[in-house]
């Protein structure tokens, strides 16, 4: 859905639709939660190659660390937010494979916020292509539901293909294990690996929302999607995992999506109600960063989210943005 139609929907059609998806949701989702996220591959054997996801970071530069963009039109915002931190030439080069990995962990559709914005994702693939000079751009994650669900409801794997993206589906082939140096949960615990090991960027994307465990759910909760495995049980502990993640995955680039949030019953929403337009976009290198501002798009405080606190001490990035000097700017 464009911006201009997203904008023309009135209340009571837009509740009309979520009732549909709602609906959908309940035939598509509530049961894969069940079957789909409890399966993967299974506990480490003591003989599987341990692995580490490649180091993605470019190096960086004073004063384009992170950008906060203000605008109705994703098209407009991840395109003036990318290039108030140097263009999308800075963070891919001629020949380069790109991956990005939106937020797809539910089945459902993209006017529930529940999932990165389709259009955003395919206007990442094409900057890639026509002003990156990538040679492949992949598109991949590991939701919650049944993947080929996920993918066609939220309307990523329409949008991705379209724009000339492969979309990489998980298959228990496409994991290895790792464990991360320093952590306490992730050890020897298989991930999404495949993907990633042979790409030269990694970009993430992903959605401002409520999550009734974590508090919210923004870029640094997005990696979560790489986890394999029962991976349910860490929710006993998001905040260490979170911060985990943000140690284990460093990307390219982070795109947080806050153009229209999920104040309420996240992560999934399914309500006209659980909705706020804030008209925001954020790029940034530092996803802590990031993550910091986006939950005041929320009404939360850096100390309302412990794991930020925990994902800064273990150097992940900075919970101070402001000393990052952010470049503000609107788009119509």
């Amino acid at each position: 859905m464009s911006e201009d139609n997203e904008k023309k929907l009135d209340r009571r059609k837009f509740i009309a639709r979520a009732g549909k998806a709602a609906i959908s949701l309940a035939a598509a989702g509530t049961v894969a939660y069940l079957v789909y996220d409890s399966k993967g591959p299974g506990p480490s054997t003591g003989v599987e190659e341990i692995v580490t996801l490649p180091d993605f970071t470019v190096s960086p530069q004073a004063g384009q660390t992170i950008s906060i963009v203000k605008g109705p039109d994703r098209v407009k915002t991840v395109d003036k937010a990318i290039g108030l931190l140097g263009g999308i030439e800075r963070f891919v080069k001629p020949g380069e494979t790109v991956a990005i990995k939106p937020n797809v962990a539910f089945a459902s559709p993209p006017m529930l916020g529940a999932t990165a914005n389709p259009e955003l994702v395919a206007e990442v693939v094409r900057l890639c292509y026509s002003r990156g000079g990538a040679k492949k751009v992949y598109v991949t994650d590991n939701p919650i539901n049944d993947p080929a669900s996920c993918f066609r409801l939220s309307g990523i794997g329409k949008a991705a293909s379209e724009a000339n993206a492969e979309v990489v589906m998980p298959k228990d082939n496409l994991f290895k294990h790792t464990t991360l140096s320093g952590g306490r949960l992730i050890k020897d615990w298989p991930i999404f690996y495949e993907p990633f090991k042979n790409i030269d960027k990694l970009i993430g994307i992903a959605p401002v929302k409520d999550h009734h465990r974590s508090g919210a759910s923004m870029s640094m909760k997005n990696w979560y999607g790489l986890l394999g495995g029962r991976r349910n049980i860490f929710h006993q502990d998001i905040n260490t995992i979170i911060a985990e993640l943000a140690m284990m995955v460093r990307p390219t680039l982070v795109i947080l999506d806050g153009t229209t949030v999920m104040m309420t019953n996240g992560p999934t929403g399914g309500s006209a109600s659980d909705l706020k337009r804030a008209n925001t976009l954020i790029a940034s290198c530092d996803m802590v960063a990031a993550d910091s501002y986006g939950c005041s798009l929320l009404g939360l405080a850096v100390a309302d989210l412990p794991y930020l606190a925990k994902a800064e001490k273990a150097g992940a990035g900075t919970t101070n943005y402001e000393t990052l000097k952010p470049k503000f700017a609107t788009v119509s």
